[in-house]
């Protein structure tokens, strides 16, 4: 009567190192847990600038000095399956000058699998300075770089200039990507 229990035991831990991968030495399961983690290939490695298409536009311009207007960039991915994570850097640029956007406090920071052809976008909201102002910066270019990435792309500005909280402090923030499209 013993031997019915101990039996039972021995095969269910047989059934459960077999299922766990364990007592299996050819590495099969290996590939699986690669996978599940994104560091298999391309997949849920990081978004590289040269594999996405941009454009840049605005969701509703600042008109005048004093109003609050949204740039957003938006990327395709023409390449295979990547991951964008947090909040890209961003610097405004005028002649000679140059000024850190900050990040949205209110933005959450997270992983987004941007798979082929697929869209995301972050966005920069400004408050419009006085063109010429002291208190202005007269942008021209905006420069921004991915999250791991050591390079940065630039595009130009056509917004007007941007206010300034305080000396060299862009009244502007980031957000962080987003998904977009359908």
């Amino acid at each position: 009567m013993r031997a019915v229990p101990i039996t039972v035991t021995a095969l269910a831990a047989a059934l459960l190192l077999t299922a766990c991968g364990g007592g299996d030495d050819s590495g099969s399961g290996s590939d699986e847990k690669s996978k599940a983690s994104g560091s298999a290939g391309s997949t849920g490695s990081a978004c590289a600038a040269a594999d996405l298409g941009r454009e840049v536009g605005p969701v509703n311009a600042a008109p005048a000095a004093g109003d609050t207007g949204n740039v957003t960039v938006t990327f395709t991915n023409k390449g295979a399956e990547c991951t964008l994570t947090g909040f890209p850097a961003v610097d405004l640029q005028a002649d000679g000058t140059s000024a850190t956007v900050a990040k949205d406090e209110a933005a959450e920071a997270q992983a987004l699998t941007l798979p082929a052809q697929g869209t995301a976008s972050f966005t920069i909201t400004y408050v419009r300075g006085e063109d010429g102002g002291d208190k202005s910066i007269a942008v021209k270019t905006v420069k921004y770089g991915l999250p791991g990435a050591s390079a940065t792309e630039s595009f130009a500005w056509s917004y007007g200039d941007v206010a300034l909280k305080s000396a060299g402090v862009p009244d502007a923030t980031v957000s962080s990507f987003q998904q977009s499209g359908d």
